[in-house]
């Protein structure tokens, strides 16, 4: 194995710091993926890495993403929230690759609730 140069461990460093700010510390958006066995078997990881991707492109350090468990409504799943600071938690269902995209980039992004396709508020 190669050394590592200090520009090596600098990347290191920083890539650690922006993929631990999308679980820890101050955020102004949290987007949980609900990802019980049910919204796993109804494709919570591929709504998981269409956010991932989207995140990626937005560059953004003021969104945080984390998975949780199931919510106890297997019928809607898979099942995404979006907390947005002073706002009401607000729970999408029956979430796919491009209800992802258009949640983030309107709601995570702007602000706007995709009414079409919210459960409801927590």
């Amino acid at each position: 194995m190669a050394k590592l140069t200090i520009d090596d461990l600098k990347r290191i460093k920083e890539q650690t710091i922006k993929s631990t700010a999308l679980r820890q510390g101050d955020a102004r958006v949290k987007v949980t993926v609900h990802m019980g066995t049910c919204g796993i078997a109804s494709g919570a990881r591929d709504v998981m890495n269409v956010l991932m991707q989207e995140m990626a492109e937005a560059d953004r350090q003021d969104i945080r993403v984390v998975t949780a468990g199931c919510m106890g409504m297997c019928s809607s799943e898979p099942n995404v929230t979006v907390e947005v600071l002073d706002s009401e938690p607000i729970v999408y269902q029956h979430m796919d690759a491009n209800r992802m995209r258009q949640v983030f980039r309107r709601h995570a992004l702007l602000g706007e609730v995709q009414t079409d396709f919210a459960l409801g508020k927590m």
